[in-house]
C-alpha cells in the first residue's frame, strides 16, 4: 500500500512552503518538523492581543498596544544610544526606540508626516512612554495584515515568529478536504468542526479560549490523533486475536490445592482476574493480558494459579523476570507452593552453565520441568520448551515490545500475561497497553499493616541515624536509599558511597552493606542475600531495590533527598517495608526550602498508601512525559494531545476503534476507508501494514 495522493501536497518537502529555503528547512527540524504535515500539528501556545487602540492612553504600560499614529520628528542617536522617533497618536505622543538601526532603512519606513500602524510592546522609561522594536510598522492600508489576536508559536534556532506564521499560512492552504473518519454522533454530540476546519481555527485563535485544550477545535485535533493510535492498537488486537491460540482448559486440581495450603483466602481482585485469565486460557484465542497491581497487592499467587492452569493441562508455563534478583525472589516466593502441590520448578539464568544447564534445558525440552522462572536468558536460541503455553512477563516496562513478542514466538500460541507493579494513570495505560485486555488488583491482602509516612528535615540526620542503631538492637532491618543526583549512575554511585562510609563508621561496619547498579551481578546478589538473611541489619542502595525485592524482616524504609524523586518512584520504595508483622515506617528526608510541586509530592504520599491515586496525582504534578521518563518508554509523543487534560477522550478512542472493527474489520466502508486516510496521515506505517498483510 501507498501513501494516497490526496495527502501528498501535505507529504511534500518543506521547501514548497512560502519562505522555507533549504537552509530554514534545517532550523525546523529542531521543533520535529519536517513536512508541511508536521507544521499543520504545530499549534500555537499562547496569544497576543493586538486590538486596534485609538490611544495609548487607554492602556496601562508595560503591555502590547496596537495603534495608528503620525510620525514625527527623527533624533539621531548620541554616541552609543540608540535612534529614536517621535509618533503621535489620536491623543498623545510617544516614541518609538531602535538599536542599531540605519538612517535610510527608518526613513524609508517611517518617513515624517505619514500615517502608520505601529504594534508592539509599550513601556515606561524614566517617564516617557516608549515602544522598543515595534513587532510591526504598516501603512494603514496594510493594517488587516495584523489579527486582532495574534497566535505565538514555539520556536527553534533561526525561527522567527513571522516566518513560523507565513510557513504555516502556507501549508494550511495545501490542507485537502478528506472524509469524515470520526463517529458523526460524537461530532454532532460534541459539536466538533470536520477536520479541515478544526486546522485552520486551531491557527487562527480569536482569543485566549481557542488556546485550551477545551477549544472545540484543539478537541477535534486532539481525539484524531488519540483515535488514530487507539486505532493502530484495536488493529494488532484483532489481528493477535484472528490467530488462533490453543485451547488450555484445565481441571483445577492443583489450584484447588493451593488455596488449601494457604494459611489466608485471596482477595476478591484477586479471585476476579485468577477468573478472567482462566477464562482466556480456555478460549481459542491467544491471550494478550495485562495485570495491574499495587505495591504489594498479591501479583505472584495470581501469577502461580495462572501457571498452575497451564501445567494442569499438561503444557508448562514460564515466568520472566528483568534482572536476576528478581527472578530469584519469584523463585523463593513460589517454590513452597510448588512443592506443596508437587510441580518442578526452576530457574534459569545466565549464571547456569555446564552440566547442570544442559539437565534442565533436556527436562524443559521433554516436559519434566512444569514451571520455568528467568530472566532474558529464557530467550535464548537453546531453549526449547516440550509445550509452552503460558508466558508471564514481569515489570514489562523493561522489555521491549520486540521481546515480547519473541516470548510469544517460543511456543506454539502461547498464552501472554504482562505483569506491572507500577500503577499506571488509566490515560497513560490506555496509551501504552490499549491492544491488551487489563486485570486490576486494587485490594490489599489480609494482614498487610500500613506504613507510617513521615517527613523530616535533612538536617534531623543525625536523630534518624540514632533511631536506626536502636532499631538494630531490636534486630529491625532498614533501607536506606540515596538521592537521584542526576542523570547519570556514577553521581548516584557517588551519593551512595558516601552515605555508606558515613553509616559504617557510625553504626559499625558488619551493621551496614551497599548495592547499586554499577556493582558486578554477582556482588549484587550477595550483598542482597546478607541483607535477606539478617546478617546485614542495614541496606545502603540507589534506586536498584526499587522493584520487587522482598525482605519481610525490614520495617524501616530512609529516603534520602526524598524530594528529588518521582511520586510513583517513591510509592514503590515504600512499598519495600511492611511486608512482614511489624510495624513499619518510611522517612522522608528532604532538603529545605521545599518548591510548591515537591512539598505535595511528599504530603500526598504521606496521605495516603494508593497506588492508583498516587499515580494519577503524579500525572497531574508532573505531566505525561515526566512520568514515563526513562522506565516505560513505550509511550507514543503526541503532537496535540494532552494526556492529563484530555484523557478521557483516550477512553472514548479506544471505545470507538474497538466497536468500529467489529463492524467493519477490513475497513471496507465509507467511513472505513477515510479511517485509512487518517492512518496514513498519522504516520501509523504498524497499523497500514496490519491492513495491508489483511
Amino acid at each position: 500500500m501507498s501513501r494516497p495522493e490526496v495527502l501528498f501536497p501535505l507529504f511534500a518537502d518543506l521547501t514548497v512552503l512560502d519562505g522555507v529555503g533549504p537552509k530554514t528547512a534545517q532550523h525546523f527540524a529542531g521543533l520535529r518538523v519536517e513536512r508541511p504535515r508536521d507544521l499543520l500539528f504545530t499549534l500555537p501556545h499562547s496569544g497576543i492581543d493586538r486590538t486596534r487602540r485609538d490611544s495609548i492612553r487607554d492602556v496601562t504600560a508595560p503591555a502590547t498596544v496596537t495603534v495608528e499614529v503620525t510620525v514625527g520628528r527623527h533624533i539621531a542617536p548620541a554616541g552609543k544610544g540608540p535612534a529614536r522617533v517621535e509618533v503621535t497618536d489620536a491623543r498623545t505622543s510617544f516614541f518609538l526606540v531602535f538599536f542599531h538601526a540605519r538612517g535610510d532603512w527608518l526613513a524609508r519606513h517611517l518617513p515624517v508626516g505619514e500615517r502608520r500602524i505601529v504594534s508592539g510592546r509599550l513601556e515606561l522609561f524614566d517617564g516617557v512612554a516608549q515602544m522598543v522594536h515595534p513587532d510591526h510598522i504598516l501603512r494603514p492600508d496594510d493594517g488587516d495584515a495584523i489579527p486582532a489576536y495574534e497566535p505565538v508559536y514555539p520556536l527553534s534556532a533561526g525561527l522567527t515568529q513571522r516566518l513560523m506564521m507565513r510557513a504555516i499560512a502556507s501549508a494550511i492552504a495545501r490542507a485537502p478536504d478528506l472524509g469524515e473518519w470520526a463517529d458523526p454522533a460524537l461530532v454532532a454530540r460534541e459539536g466538533w468542526p470536520n477536520w479541515k476546519d478544526a486546522i485552520a481555527a486551531a491557527h487562527r485563535p480569536e482569543g485566549a479560549g481557542d488556546l485550551s485544550s477545551e477549544a472545540p477545535a484543539r478537541q477535534r485535533l486532539a481525539y484524531d490523533e488519540l483515535f488514530a493510535h487507539q486505532m493502530t492498537l484495536a488493529l494488532a488486537r484483532a489481528k493477535r486475536r484472528a490467530r488462533k491460540g490453543a485451547s488450555t482448559r484445565a481441571d483445577g486440581v492443583l489450584r484447588r490445592r493451593t488455596l488449601e495450603a494457604l494459611p489466608y483466602a485471596p482477595t476478591g481482585a484477586q479471585s476476579r482476574a485468577i477468573a478472567e485469565i482462566e477464562t482466556d486460557m480456555a478460549g481459542s484465542n491467544r491471550m494478550n493480558r495485562l495485570l495491574q497491581g499495587d505495591v504489594g497487592s498479591g501479583k505472584t499467587l495470581v501469577a502461580f494459579m495462572a501457571l498452575l492452569v497451564a501445567v494442569e493441562a499438561g503444557g508448562q508455563g514460564a515466568l520472566m523476570a528483568p534482572t536476576e534478583i528478581l527472578a530469584r525472589q519469584h523463585l523463593e516466593a513460589l517454590q513452597p507452593l510448588a512443592e506443596a502441590v508437587g510441580v518442578r520448578l526452576e530457574i534459569l539464568t545466565g549464571r547456569d552453565k555446564g552440566g547442570e544447564r544442559e539437565a534442565k534445558l533436556a527436562a524443559l525440552a521433554d516436559g519434566g520441568i512444569g514451571i520455568l522462572v528467568g530472566t532474558h536468558a529464557v530467550f535464548q536460541q537453546d531453549v526449547a520448551f516440550h509445550d509452552l503455553r503460558l508466558a508471564i512477563v514481569d515489570e514489562q516496562h523493561r522489555f521491549g515490545v520486540r521481546q515480547r513478542l519473541e516470548l510469544g514466538a517460543k511456543g506454539r500460541a502461547v498464552d501472554v500475561l504482562v505483569m506491572t507493579a507500577t500503577p499506571i494513570p488509566r490515560s497513560l495505560s490506555l496509551a501504552q497497553y490499549g491492544d491488551m485486555d487489563v486485570s486490576i488488583l486494587d485490594e490489599k491482602p489480609p494482614g498487610r499493616k500500613p506504613v507510617q509516612t513521615a517527613l523530616l528535615n535533612i538536617e534531623k540526620l543525625g536523630a534518624v541515624v540514632e533511631r536506626l542503631r536502636a532499631a538494630i538492637t531490636e534486630r529491625r532491618q532498614a533501607y536506606w536509599v540515596c538521592p537521584l543526583v542526576g542523570e547519570s549512575e556514577v553521581s548516584d554511585l557517588a551519593a551512595a558511597e558516601e552515605r555508606f562510609e558515613h553509616l559504617r563508621a557510625t553504626l559499625g561496619e558488619g551493621n551496614v552493606g551497599l548495592v547499586h547498579g554499577q556493582m558486578p551481578s554477582a556482588d549484587k546478589d550477595a550483598a542482597m542475600a546478607r541483607f535477606v538473611s539478617g546478617e546485614v541489619p542495614v541496606l545502603v542502595a540507589t534506586t536498584v531495590i526499587e522493584v520487587g525485592v522482598n525482605v519481610p524482616a525490614a520495617s524501616i524504609m530512609v529516603i534520602e533527598r526524598a524530594e528529588s524523586f518521582g511520586l510513583a518512584q517513591l510509592h514503590q520504595l515504600r512499598g519495600r517495608v511492611g511486608r512482614g508483622s511489624a510495624a513499619s515506617t518510611c522517612l522522608l528526608l528532604y532538603r529545605a526550602p521545599l518548591g510548591e510541586t515537591a512539598r505535595r509530592r511528599l504530603e500526598i504520599l504521606r496521605e495516603t498508601e494508593d497506588g492508583f491515586r498516587i499515580a494519577e496525582e503524579d500525572l497531574a504534578l508532573r505531566g505525561a512525559g515526566d512520568l514515563i521518563g526513562h522506565a516505560q518508554s513505550g509511550l507514543p509523543r503526541f503532537r496535540v494531545a494532552d494526556l492529563e487534560r484530555q484523557a478521557g477522550l483516550m477512553r472514548i478512542a479506544q471505545d470507538d476503534a474497538r466497536a468500529f472493527l467489529e463492524r467493519d474489520p477490513d475497513l471496507q466502508s465509507e467511513r472505513g476507508r477515510a479511517i485509512r486516510i487518517l492512518l496514513w496521515l498519522m504516520e501509523q506505517d504498524r497499523a497500514i501494514r496490519l491492513i495491508s498483510v489483511g
